[in-house]
């Protein structure tokens, strides 16, 4: 298992220090290679699926590439007077593609990858549709350096990082980064569905391989509730295509309705036995086992039930942290680590997972946007009115800044770009933006797909799964699934009340009755009680011990106001807490 680095020099030799400057000890049988002004090669030490390097069509490419459908990229290159070995790696199909078909090759790719493509002197960066591996890009001396690791470009010498206050600031609003920004100053992160050519004077060209498109307008299949069964059959595929070979497949079951429906068609679908893993975290606590038992139970998995106590969150919420190229404040991190050893110990080198139906088909957090949207005050404009209720509809730090922060800290904030741009893009009703959905529930769903879903729910799982040396996919991010989603009514997505509608429809004959249509509730995570028990010491020496206080970034005062459970009517506090825990471990991970 391996990371790669790519760097692009004014000099081969001066690519060569870079790679070794970074603290990459290139595998000795795939040595980097050279083309002019540029060097590829891999990470040893950082957990990941780093391939290569390749060479085809006068390009070279190192890669952590999964392909979904080779059948058909092998096709659309069948043609080619030099065509793609059938047994070829997916990083070099995947670079076939694209030396032979340009964006349009990265675009009928289905599935997970970042690419590093050294052509000619320019570095070429590609990442997937969706975003379930990240890649991370900087600059420095003269020369480019790329890399799945930032860990492996924070060790870079010649690039002098240092802590992006505008990115902890957008951290805290969201609970994760949403967007090219990371928490390093230079350094930056492609954007999902995006091909990034680095050049040698130091310009960047974007373009675009695919974005989802609203396409309300193509003719809808006959019946009442037609999309759901082309849905059904999409899903299918998209399962059948995820599911590993000749091996068990693992999923993890939460009792949720995305959770189970991957579940039921995993069991449909494969011919070997199927395991389900769940989290409980007490039996004092609320919890969905009864869901999830009941799932269990109806599609003959082999389950089991792992338990996480508050002190083993408490011994391992560092290590968690440490795993994440970006802080993420949700507090499954643990339990999810520990699923992903669980899974690796039982022999399994694939996991699915349900995530992925909130943000394509309509889920709860879409609510409060529509019920604003009938309250909007007259003469506010559209796009300020609705990206500031997005960002309080999450509940997190945002309106808690400027009590929060220090008065240093809101000081050198006051010009830094507002976190508001994340959404206002796919929000703005107005005409011209390459955003552009017409009905306001695509407009939240794209929003979520491309905040959310790019940059919180896949690569939290990609990076937890990877470090036990198995891979968690994600059949509902699915591009074609995704595709279907937004050429579906919005009023199939979200009918009255009933949330990702056309989604249970397709899979009510898999599910019981109970399960398909349970109102959505969540893992209930015992925060409040881990903050008030076995993390509260730990929480007190990081928060408010000297290396934070010299960093200088929280109120000691407002800190000691959340430890208490003190400062708001409802106990919300522990949540808001947890973001700056899970802050600061980061933080002292990366040594900044």
């Amino acid at each position: 298992m391996a990371r790669f680095c790519a760097c692009l020099a004014p000099t081969t030799g001066l690519a060569h220090a870079h790679v070794a400057a970074m603290g990459a000890t290139v595998e000795t049988d795939r040595a980097p290679v050279d083309v002019p002004g540029a060097s590829l090669g891999l990470v040893d030490g950082e957990p990941g699926r780093a391939q290569g390097p390749f060479a085809a069509h006068g390009m070279t490419a190192v890669g952590e590439v999964t392909l979904h459908n080779r059948t058909e990229l092998l096709a659309a290159l069948s043609a080619d007077a030099a065509p793609a070995p059938a047994g070829c790696p997916d990083g070099e199909l995947l670079l076939r593609c694209f030396a032979r078909l340009g964006e349009a090759g990265v675009s009928l790719a289905e599935g997970m990858f970042a690419l590093a493509v050294a052509d000619g002197r320019d570095l070429v960066l590609i990442r997937d549709h969706l975003g379930a591996r990240t890649l991370f890009y900087a600059r420095a001396d003269g020369a480019w350096a790329a890399s799945t690791s930032l860990r492996a470009l924070r060790r870079w010498p010649a690039l002098g990082t240092s802590m992006n206050l505008a990115a902890v600031r957008s951290f805290l609003t969201f609970a994760y980064l949403p967007g090219e920004e990371t928490l390093l100053t230079g350094v930056r992160e492609v954007l999902p569905g995006r091909v990034l050519r680095l050049s040698g004077d130091g310009t960047v060209a974007e373009s675009v391989h695919w974005e989802p498109r609203e396409r309300l307008d193509d003719a809808p299949p006959a019946g009442p509730g037609g999309h759901a069964p082309v849905l059904r059959a999409l899903l299918e595929d998209a399962t059948a295509r995820r599911l590993p070979e000749g091996e068990p497949a693992a999923v993890l079951l939460s009792g949720g309705v995305d959770s189970s429906l991957v579940t039921a068609l995993a069991a449909k679908l494969h011919s070997h036995p199927v395991h389900t893993y769940s989290i409980s975290f007490g039996d004092d606590l609320p919890n969905e086992l009864g869901y999830s038992g009941l799932v269990a139970t109806h599609c003959r998995t082999r389950h089991r039930v792992l338990t996480v106590s508050g002190r083993t969150v408490a011994s391992r919420l560092a290590e968690a942290a440490a795993l994440l190229d970006s802080p993420v404040g949700d507090p499954l991190t643990v339990p999810n680590l520990i699923m992903a050893e669980a899974v690796a110990r039982d022999g399994a080198s694939v996991v699915l997972n349900g995530e992925g139906g909130d943000p394509v088909f309509g889920g709860p957090k879409n609510l409060p946007m529509l019920v604003q949207e009938m309250h909007r005050r007259p003469g506010v404009p559209w796009d300020e009115e609705r990206a500031t209720a997005y960002l309080r509809s999450y509940r997190k730090c945002w309106t808690d800044l400027p009590v929060l922060l220090t008065r240093d800290t809101l000081d050198a904030l006051r010009d830094a770009p507002r976190p508001e741009r994340f959404v206002e893009p796919y929000l703005t009703p107005g005409a011209g933006s390459p955003h552009r959905m017409g009905h306001l529930l695509n407009q939240l769903l794209h929003c979520n797909l491309r905040t959310k879903g790019a940059h919180h729910i896949l690569t939290k799982v990609e990076r937890l799964t990877a470090s036990q040396g198995i891979e968690g996919r994600a059949p509902l991010f699915d591009r074609r699934v995704v595709d279907h989603a937004f050429a579906t009514p919005p009023a199939d997505k979200l009918r009255g009340t009933a949330e990702k509608w056309v989604l249970k429809e397709a899979v009510r004959d898999l599910l019981p009755d109970t399960v398909v249509d349970r109102p959505k509730s969540g893992m209930r995570v015992p925060v409040q009680q881990w903050l008030a028990g076995p993390l509260r010491e730990l929480t007190g020496d990081l928060l408010l011990g000297r290396r934070s206080r010299q960093r200088g970034l929280f109120r000691t005062d407002t800190v000691r106001t959340w430890m208490r459970g003190e400062g708001t009517l409802l106990p919300r506090q522990g949540g808001k807490l947890w973001l700056v825990l899970t802050l600061e471990l980061w933080l002292r991970s990366y040594d900044v």
